[in-house]
């Protein structure tokens, strides 16, 4: 019998797809879950797939790999679109594409499939992704660009004629669209995507509201090894284990919470609230390690390429030559920067306390106020009058 791959989350929209394929394929359908830190219940996805008939169901755990070589290297790169989003949803999309075709190649399935809208961003990414590692022999559905099913209303009426639970948020109602993993949390729809509305609090997951936060600073050390977090508090951790502690932390305080109007890549815009708690904490922290440890020529050339590198990443891109090659360019000097990094969390804001590291980029000595000779002032004269000169060239 013909084989396809669903990425399966185990939730409404993926088991009215497994469905789907099943009638419309005439195939039979491998269940693949990637564990990368979603709220995930492994007992309640096997029996969702075995209840629609699904013979073979993979969970993989892949939260250590996930963390350390795809969110870490956003990181190093301070990859942010439009100046808010740190691409959570994005950079899951990749890993989660690549072990579908490992997986469809190993069991010699015809296909691969996803549960992601036709108006989404996340068709694009998985689909890239599958190019890249399945080419042309491994067949791409997408069963949102292909059914005649238009909307929520209609997918609930599938559900219901095939006998498929349909899930309620904490109001009774059919919930939000949700994605998330170790790294962030991702909310749209219903009230959502009007941007005159102010987001419910009931649909944060993982951060408390900063009103509510305790009413005490809470102080924490990061500490850095070639540009990567390695401890918390002098304690190390692996990848996966030191951002579910920053996530606890930034969370119970209230810190990385965004509400976003994006602009998709397929062309237009949508509304969503996102909850990053310890990917902010990073950002921050690794900001501020390097700001101590490169030298400008080195950090101005990041700055330059982050915009380029961070739609790249929000676009599908992350498997392309250009990707990997600006990666290249942010890792060059990575090894230069190791330290430790001080931060207060209060009721949602993130402060810097101490930036602490053995490199020499940082000289006490030229930037004292105090008089001393090792920085001469007749060079700084001429160097105004050189860029006093490039005014009416620029």
């Amino acid at each position: 019998m013909k084989k396809i791959v669903l990425a399966y989350s185990g939730g409404l929209d993926t088991s009215i797809i497994l469905r789907w394929l099943q009638e419309n394929y005439k195939a039979e359908v491998i269940a693949y879950t990637s564990d990368i830190g979603q709220v995930i219940d492994r007992k309640k996805i096997i029996k969702n797939a075995k209840r629609l008939g699904v013979k073979k169901v993979i969970i993989e755990n892949l939260k250590n790999l996930f963390v350390k070589d795809y969110v870490f290297p956003m990181i190093r790169a301070h990859a942010v679109y439009e100046g808010l989003y740190l691409l959570g949803t994005s950079i899951a999309r990749p890993l989660i594409a690549k072990r579908q075709i490992k997986i469809a190649k190993k069991y010699k399935a015809f296909a691969v499939s996803h549960g992601a809208t036709g108006k989404g961003n996340d068709q694009v990414r998985f689909e890239l992704g599958y190019s890249y590692f399945g080419g042309k022999k491994i067949k791409i559905i997408a069963p949102w660009r292909e059914w005649k099913l238009q909307s929520r209303a209609d997918l609930i009426k599938y559900a219901k004629k095939n006998k498929i639970p349909i899930p309620r948020d904490k109001k009774g109602a059919p919930p939000f669209s949700v994605d998330d993993n170790i790294f962030h949390t991702s909310t749209e729809g219903k009230v959502l995507e009007n941007p005159k509305n102010s987001p419910p609090e009931f649909i944060f997951q993982r951060t408390v509201s900063p009103e509510k936060a305790p009413n005490k600073k809470t102080k924490l050390k990061i500490s850095f090894r070639n540009s990567d977090p390695i401890a918390i508090n002098g304690k190390k951790l692996s990848p996966e284990k030191l951002l579910e502690k920053l996530n606890f932390l930034a969370g119970k305080n209230g810190g990385g919470r965004v509400d976003l109007v994006e602009n998709r890549f397929i062309g237009i815009k949508s509304r969503g609230v996102y909850e990053t708690p310890g990917g902010t904490l990073l950002y921050v922290a690794h900001r501020a390690i390097e700001s101590v440890t490169l030298d400008r020529k080195t950090a101005h050339a990041k700055e330059k390429i982050m915009p380029e590198y961070a739609e790249l990443v929000y676009n599908g891109y992350w498997f392309s030559k250009k990707r990997m090659k600006l990666q290249k360019i942010i890792d060059k000097n990575r090894k230069q920067v190791t330290g430790d990094i001080i931060l207060s969390i209060y009721k949602g804001n993130i402060t810097i306390v101490s930036r602490r590291t053995k490199n020499k980029a940082y000289s006490m000595k030229k930037v004292s106020f105090e008089e001393n000779k090792t920085f001469n002032k007749k060079k700084v004269e001429n160097f105004i009058k050189f860029h006093s000169k490039q005014l009416n060239k620029a």
